[in-house]
């Protein structure tokens, strides 16, 4: 917890000093505190509300496998989009209209106390905040579904791009760019600076809806991992929001004000969650909020027209998604759990290890397997005869277990979030370093 008792509140009243011309988020930032409390409050209260209907759970890794209140993280999920309600009067509120040049025609809003006429209603602006909370709010009814029906992944696992699809369809009506950039050394070759990916771009960001979720459900299984990573998120989101809204060109800014104006108030409701889920866990937050949290980063990347960036951030779960694909794909034996292995005797998490006797691996992997051995990407185990019994399980989790030896759940959490948050950091001064070597400029001082 000491990593988030000081970087959330730092991170947020930097953000708020750094955006002089954006009351927007002084908004955001109010409704944030107040969607904290109420969460914090709402959880400990309905919890066992859960256990009555049959939403509960075993905590595997705790003596006695205490029973433990499931999909808990609906709540916050629905606090969030309650806020994000609240604050539409207010983050339009200089655009309302209160003059107009008359005869019916609302045309021209004037900023209270001022006498000049501003600018058009921003219907543009309200349709992108509107069709967010539309997507968020079908991917936590998906949550809710997985959590009570438990869909089969063949089911489910491409539901989340049929909920964003107002998302894109706002993104083709309102912005529509589909190009990007080729780096600068391939450009005299190929004789062009831009490639217009036309639709491929809209399956991109299709599956980015679809990745996301997933992503955060699938490096999951210790308290406050879920919650954890999803703050980490936030807060290297919100950096590098407060990076441009600081230092970068103004016609950056209205993408980074929406992407702060969407992640406060969920960085704050997944604080109020994580005091919960955090070890030794009271509330277990369900697929519900895995699959919320990873929309609101696939919804703020797309929208907020950093998606590659927010992907850089993903790094992580992205390594631990190729790191299962054997598994995934039943290459190697996949269990339904991969859990650590919880030791009572010590109250140490160990590496879980798939059984390869009952079933053998595919042959053509077994090369591949020694290989991975070799450079402690995963640990065998043989028998007498040097028969292969068993492998670590392929997650990051186990991964981390294998590197750095039995922990305790706690600090096996904070563990992987600091490598998280460390990864993260790297990866923003990476990507305008970069940026500048590849295509001869960095997007952080001119229009991207």
């Amino acid at each position: 917890m000491s990593l988030f008792r000081y970087f959330v509140p730092l991170t947020t009243i930097l953000l708020i000093c750094c955006s002089k011309q954006h009351s927007a988020i002084l908004y955001a930032s109010s409704f944030s505190l107040i969607g904290y409390l109420a969460a914090n409050w709402m959880i400990p209260r309905v919890s066992n509300a859960f256990i009555k209907i049959g939403l509960f759970g075993k905590d595997m890794s705790k003596p006695g496998r205490p029973i433990i209140p499931e999909s808990v993280g609906a709540i916050s999920a629905g606090v969030y989009i309650l806020i994000m309600l609240l604050c539409i009067p207010f983050m339009f509120y200089k655009y309302m209209v209160t003059a107009t040049s008359g005869g019916g025609y609302r045309d021209i809003s004037i900023v209270e106390g001022s006498e000049q006429p501003t600018s058009f209603f921003p219907h543009d602006k309200l349709s992108e905040y509107l069709s967010s909370i539309l997507c968020l709010e079908s991917t936590i009814l998906l949550g809710v579904a997985d959590d009570l029906f438990d869909l089969r992944w063949r089911h489910k696992f491409f539901l989340p791009a049929i909920g964003a699809i107002p998302l894109l369809i706002v993104y083709y009506v309102d912005f529509g760019a589909t190009h990007v950039l080729v780096p600068g050394f391939l450009q005299n070759w190929m004789q062009i600076s831009l490639i217009d990916l036309g639709g491929f771009y809209y399956i991109y960001m299709g599956a980015m809806t679809i990745f996301c979720p997933n992503a955060i459900n699938i490096l999951a299984g210790v308290n406050g991992l879920e919650v954890g990573q999803s703050i980490v998120l936030s807060l290297l989101a919100l950096i590098n929001d407060g990076i441009y809204l600081t230092m970068g060109h103004p016609n950056t800014w209205e993408n980074h004000r929406f992407s702060a104006m969407l992640i406060l108030p969920f960085l704050w409701v997944s604080v109020a969650l994580y005091n919960w889920n955090r070890w030794p866990a009271k509330v277990f937050v369900g697929d519900t909020y895995c699959y919320f949290a990873g929309m609101v980063f696939a919804v703020v990347g797309i929208l907020g027209h950093f998606s590659k960036t927010m992907l850089l951030l993903f790094l992580p779960q992205i390594v631990n998604f190729l790191y299962s694909v054997p598994q995934l794909f039943h290459i190697v034996p996949c269990p339904r759990h991969r859990l650590p292995h919880f030791n009572e005797k010590d109250g140490l998490l160990y590496p879980s290890r798939t059984n390869l006797q009952e079933t053998p691996v595919k042959g053509f992997f077994i090369p591949v397997l020694k290989l991975l051995n070799f450079f402690k990407l995963i640990a065998l185990e043989y028998d007498n005869k040097g028969q292969l019994i068993n492998c670590t399980n392929m997650t990051l989790i186990n991964l981390t277990l294998v590197w750095f030896g039995p922990k305790r759940e706690d600090k096996l959490c904070r563990l992987i979030l600091r490598i998280q948050f460390g990864v993260g950091i790297l990866t923003l001064l990476a990507r305008h370093a970069l940026g500048k070597i590849l295509f001869g400029h960095d997007n952080l001082w001119t229009i991207d």
